[in-house]
């Protein structure tokens, strides 16, 4: 008749449980011994009973197996914790990491339009070089695809692919001309704001009477002028050639005296 099947639990009776403890305690023993001898192992066994008891078995010096292990546990959790050159690395290659991710994450966010405004002109182009650069490859990969479904759908395919690409060049065409009109408001209220306020006299719109003009002078107007102002008309009158000149009233002729 075999044993039966063992429960692993405490054994309440007192007595029960010493004998099993010397049996068991024997036996474990006994297996220390043979496995140091089968093996040519190094083996210490230390044991306590519940009394407070001990056991001990130990192949060689029981004192040397046990610095042995000292120096081995010892030994193990030096070479777990990391030199102070080895953090001095490993935390300057996490700083490298961390500030590339940042600066990924801030080249991402630009991509997407927004913190733009601490950037200059010249990141900006470079930002908008690369955004260009990156439609290219997009749309040239697009056309391959649409290239490739076309070939294997037919005619239909192919068509459909000019037209999409029709409208695509309409409306980069509208967008085009409404930059251009908002450009061209732009600089008509940039020179509105720069001409002057007021006409000088020889410019033309109004401002003031003309006083140099293109057109030739009318001789006729002045002629007239002067045939209907008599007082303007030169006087002819007869004189004696013996006859000695008078001066007019504030004239320039020399006195008798100085004759």
């Amino acid at each position: 008749m075999g044993r039966g099947k063992v429960v692993l639990q405490r054994i309440e009776n007192k007595i029960s449980r010493q004998v099993t403890f010397a049996k068991r305690r024997n036996g474990l023993l006994k297996k220390a011994y043979e496995l140091s001898i089968l093996c040519d192992a190094e083996v210490a066994l230390v044991l306590f009973s519940h009394a407070g008891r001990l056991y001990q078995f130990s192949s060689s010096n029981m004192l040397k197996t046990l610095e042995r292990y000292q120096r081995y546990i010892y030994a193990s959790a030096d070479a777990a914790v990391p030199s102070s050159d080895e953090m001095q690395n490993n935390y300057q290659e996490y700083v490298k990491l961390k500030t590339r991710v940042e600066v990924l994450q801030h080249s991402q966010r630009n991509l997407l339009g927004e913190d733009l405004a601490p950037l200059t002109t010249s990141e900006l182009d470079q930002l908008e070089n690369q955004v260009d650069k990156t439609l290219k490859q997009i749309r040239s990969r697009k056309i391959c695809f649409n290239t490739t479904a076309a070939r294997h759908s037919g005619k239909t395919g192919i068509t459909q692919v000019l037209v999409d690409e029709l409208c695509d060049l309409k409306r980069k065409e509208q967008m085009l001309q409404d930059a251009n009109r908002a450009l061209k408001r732009k600089l008509d209220e940039a020179d509105a704001e720069a001409a002057p306020h007021t006409n000088l006299p020889w410019q033309g719109g109004g401002g003031g009477t003309d006083m140099l003009s293109d057109d030739p002078p009318q001789l006729e107007h002045f002629f007239q002028a002067l045939e209907g102002n008599p007082s303007l008309q030169p006087a002819f009158q007869l004189m004696d050639m013996n006859q000695q000149p008078m001066p007019a009233q504030g004239g320039c002729y020399p006195h008798s005296w100085m004759a």
